[in-house]
Parts: C-alpha cells; sequence; structure tokens
C-alpha cells in the first residue's frame, strides 16, 4: 500500500469522528481540537507521524497538513454548535472531503487518469456523506430523508471535488469550510427535494458530464463545474430552466468544434482543443447560477421569482449568442472592430463580422424559443425578449473585447459582464411589459 493511501486513510479515521456530533453535544469540536493539538506538539516522529506526514511535513517536523484538518473540522463544529449550521451538514462536510480523498487514492492506485480520479474522489465523498447524514439522523432520533441527504452529499462532493482541482492538497481546510458553508446555503434554498428530482437531476448531468469530458468539450475541472451547475438547475430550478442551460452547453461546445482546424491555422480556436475548463463554465454560467438561487430564495420571500427566471434564459442567451458569433462568424474573412469599423485581423478582441452578427442572433434565438417552450409562464414577448437580451449581451461582449479586454479584464470577466447584460436587458424588457 502506498504511502499516500495510508495518509487518505487516516485522515478518513480522524474525520469519521464528526459522526459522534449529536452525541457530543458543544463539546463536537473537542475530538478535533484535542486532534490539533497532538499533531501541532506532539506527533513529531513515530508510526503517527509517518502515517500523516506530508512530504511538507516532513521537512519542517510537524503535521501541518493534520493540524489544519483538524481545525477547520473544529471550527465548523463550532458553527454547528454556536450559530446554527446543521449538525448533519457539518458532518457531511468533513466526511465528503475526508472519504473524497480516499477514494481518489484508491483509484491512484491502478491509475493516473484523472477523469477516473474525479469520479473515486465523487463516489467516494457521496457515499460518505449519505451514510454521515444518515448516522446523524438516526443518533437525533430524526427521520432519514435519503433524497435529500442524497442531493446534499453529491453536491458536497462536487464542490469539494472542484475545489481539490483548483487548489493544492495543504489547502483541505479552505476546502472543508468553503463546503460547509455552501451546503449550509444549498440546505437553505432546497425547501422540497423530491426523489424524482434528485434522481433524474443526478443521472442526467452525470451522464452529460461524461459525454462532454469524453468528447473532449470539459477539463475535468470544467465537467465538474458543469455536473454541478446542472445539478443545481435540475433541483432549484426545474427541468425546463435545465433545457435552456443545456441548450449553450449543448450547441456552443459543437460550434467550438466545428472546423477546429481551420480554426487554430486562423488563430482562433480555443486552446485545450476546445475543452472548456472551470473559468470558462463560471464566466458563461455564474450570472445564471446567482439567478437559479435567487429564484429558488424567492419561493421562501415575497419577490416575484418570474424576473428570475427571464434573467436566467437571457444570460444563456447573451451566452450561445456570443459563442456562436466567435466560433462561426470568426471563420469568415474581413472582420471589422465593432467600435470604429475598421478593418482587423481574425481573432481580434472587439472584431466582428456581418454572419458572426447573423449567427449570433439565431443563438440568441434558439435559446428564447427553447424558453418559451419550456419554461412555465414565458410568453412569445417574453421569449422575444430573452433573444433581444441575448443579442444585445453578445454586441456588449464585443464592445467590452475592443476597449477593455486584455489591459484590464480577462475573457472570462468580459464574458461574465455580457451576460450579465444579457439577464438585465430580458428581466428589464418583461418588467417594462408585464
Amino acid at each position: 500500500m502506498q504511502p499516500t493511501l495510508r495518509r487518505a486513510g487516516g485522515f478518513a479515521l480522524v474525520g469519521t469522528l464528526a459522526v459522534a456530533a449529536p452525541v457530543l453535544g458543544r463539546a463536537a469540536f473537542a475530538p478535533f481540537a484535542a486532534v490539533a493539538v497532538a499533531a501541532a506538539f506532539g506527533i513529531t516522529d513515530g508510526p503517527l507521524f509517518e502515517l500523516f506526514a506530508r512530504p511538507a511535513d516532513r521537512r519542517e517536523g510537524r503535521l501541518n497538513g493534520l493540524t489544519g484538518f483538524a481545525l477547520a473540522a473544529a471550527g465548523l463544529a463550532i458553527l454547528a454548535t454556536e450559530i446554527g449550521l446543521p449538525i448533519p451538514l457539518f458532518v457531511a462536510a468533513v466526511l465528503v472531503l475526508a472519504y473524497g480523498n480516499l477514494g481518489k487514492r484508491l483509484v491512484a492506485e491502478t491509475t493516473d487518469n484523472p477523469f477516473l480520479g474525479a469520479a473515486g474522489f465523487g463516489l467516494g465523498g457521496s457515499l460518505a456523506g449519505v451514510a454521515g447524514q444518515a448516522a446523524v439522523a438516526s443518533l437525533s432520533s430524526t427521520s432519514i430523508l435519503l433524497p435529500r441527504f442524497t442531493f446534499l452529499a453529491v453536491a458536497g462532493t462536487l464542490v469539494a471535488a472542484l475545489f481539490r482541482e483548483m487548489l493544492f492538497e495543504r489547502d483541505d481546510p479552505l476546502v472543508m469550510l468553503s463546503t460547509g458553508m455552501l451546503l449550509w446555503l444549498f440546505d437553505a434554498l432546497a425547501v422540497a427535494v423530491g426523489t424524482l428530482d434528485v434522481v433524474a437531476g443526478l443521472a442526467v448531468t452525470v451522464a452529460l458530464g461524461i459525454a462532454s469530458y469524453a468528447l473532449g468539450a470539459a477539463s475535468v475541472a470544467g465537467m465538474l463545474s458543469g455536473v454541478l451547475l446542472g445539478l443545481l438547475v435540475i433541483v432549484f430550478g426545474g427541468v425546463g430552466w435545465f433545457a435552456v442551460l443545456i441548450s449553450f452547453f449543448g450547441v456552443g461546445s459543437l460550434s467550438t468544434k466545428y472546423r477546429y482546424d481551420e480554426k487554430t491555422e486562423r488563430g482562433i480556436a480555443e486552446e485545450n482543443e476546445g475543452a472548456r475548463g472551470t473559468g470558462n463554465v463560471l464566466g458563461n454560467a455564474a450570472v445564471a447560477l446567482v439567478c437559479v438561487i435567487c429564484f429558488a430564495a424567492s419561493q421562501s420571500l415575497p419577490v416575484d421569482g418570474t424576473l428570475f427566471q427571464y434573467a436566467f434564459a437571457g444570460s444563456m442567451a447573451a451566452a450561445l449568442s456570443d459563442t456562436l458569433s466567435s466560433e462561426l462568424g470568426g471563420l469568415y474573412d474581413n472582420p471589422r472592430l465593432i467600435t470604429s469599423f475598421e478593418t482587423v485581423p481574425p481573432g481580434t478582441d472587439g472584431g466582428v463580422t456581418w454572419q458572426g452578427e447573423v449567427f449570433g442572433l439565431i443563438g440568441a434565438a434558439v435559446v428564447g424559443v427553447v424558453a418559451l417552450a419550456l419554461l412555465p409562464g414565458v410568453t412569445p414577448l417574453g421569449g422575444a425578449a430573452v433573444a433581444l437580451g441575448g443579442f444585445l449581451g453578445m454586441n456588449a461582449d464585443s464592445v467590452l473585447g475592443a476597449t477593455v479586454e486584455g489591459a484590464t479584464f480577462g475573457n472570462e470577466a468580459v464574458n461574465f459582464a455580457a451576460t450579465l447584460v444579457g439577464a438585465v436587458v430580458s428581466a428589464l424588457a418583461v418588467f417594462a411589459l408585464l
């Protein structure tokens, strides 16, 4: 057995101490505090040191990794007993990280494939998260709500896996705390989680995530971001919302792959053979995620959630409009800078072609039609408002590209701004029509 696997198993055993929280009550932090003190000051050599020591720990002669892990768990325990973080979520946050890391290390014993490693993290973390919440329910004599536990465990595992892809192993305390906070938010928003929602959400999003990675449309981090986003959209919004989301990712990914070799020769091809990373996914879908979260929150507040529905669709219309304009319009010659109409080389930020404008309008219209067909209460005028917001968002992207992209803002920030324009225009247009 490799030292890294033994170490992951040791961390998983320490994480399992969280399950005792219902019995310990306000002292739930104590076991982790004791582990942190022992790791920081007591264990400097011997078998336990060798079990838990990371390479940096050996150089410094102290178990800093275990100390940070235990302190983060102790902090979450205090939030659970003193501030109001639900005990099951505290347990889930600790276990999804500890057992997710163990699952990833188990896979690493036989293969270094990054996708399989992420799958190992996902399976180990999700199973442990469900089991931990069920154990807390049993010890507390409360109902075992399997659909809800499954949704929260999987969502927490995806959050932890995504952070682990972007951060280092030494950042596990930050991963744990972030996972706990986001689970708290998800739990508050998920007023009612049905079995069908969870089963459908998991089946569809995981299948599409696997397909996107296999086809080279997303990196591992991009796949995890997309699966998490899809799951939240299905559970908090519904199938119609997911259809709007997938209209962007599906059509957009196909357009990125279309005549990719020719785009490479022209210098306009996306990096990594068109595979979407986390930055690309969030740059195009962060506004949509905020909209679906606000929609879920509006069901418990005196706020009309319809506007968030239109804003969500408008942001996706802008994202698809911009993608088609760039990926298909970039194949045509003689682009002109949108601010001055002077001819510029292909691939110049802010350069547009009339063909790209047409493709962008088609992309915005596609999302508008999907919204009209599948989102509840969307009228023909509402669908037109979505298309308008998408088209104006695409052109806002071009204006920002010609003026501030590169020197001040990166591509992801410009994409975010464009989708925000699409969301605001669509919502305001519908508000004016209501």
